[in-house]
């Protein structure tokens, strides 16, 4: 016997087979079922925290405030405003943070409304550097 084909076996086409239930039909009994009933296969579940918290694709902190001084060279004082609540009061309160950023082209004018980036410590108490311009100062 050999493994060509012989005339009877070409004049049989394929169409004349019917198809195989055991593989076609299996995704398709699957698919209608509840995700419970599918084996090894968990319904999805809300994002966790962790998944929420990389929205940023960067994680440091991002700041805006004014320039008030660029007496050093290549470091500019970035005054930042928090409103914080008072614990016993209740009255909305403002609390400045002045932090050193680095201006590498000392480009900055006091009165500079800039965005600042964390950053790694440049010396110090440099860790903060300028990101952009926000508005130059009139």
């Amino acid at each position: 016997m050999s493994d060509t084909p012989t005339p009877a076996d070409e004049s049989t086409p394929e169409t004349d087979a019917p198809p195989t239930t055991d593989v076609a039909e299996a995704p398709a009994a699957e698919a209608g079922a509840p995700p419970a009933a599918k084996a090894g296969v968990t319904a999805p579940t809300a994002p966790s925290a962790a998944d929420t918290a990389d929205v940023r694709p960067n994680r440091r902190k991002v700041r805006e405030g004014l320039v008030l001084s660029i007496a050093m060279d290549k470091t500019a004082v970035v005054g930042v405003i928090d409103r914080v609540r008072h614990p016993r009061y209740a009255k909305t309160v403002q609390r400045t943070k002045r932090l050193y950023a680095h201006d590498e082209n000392n480009d900055l004018r006091v009165g500079d409304r800039v965005r600042l980036a964390e950053t790694r410590p440049m010396s110090k108490l440099k860790r903060w550097r300028v990101v952009d311009v926000l508005e130059r100062a009139k």
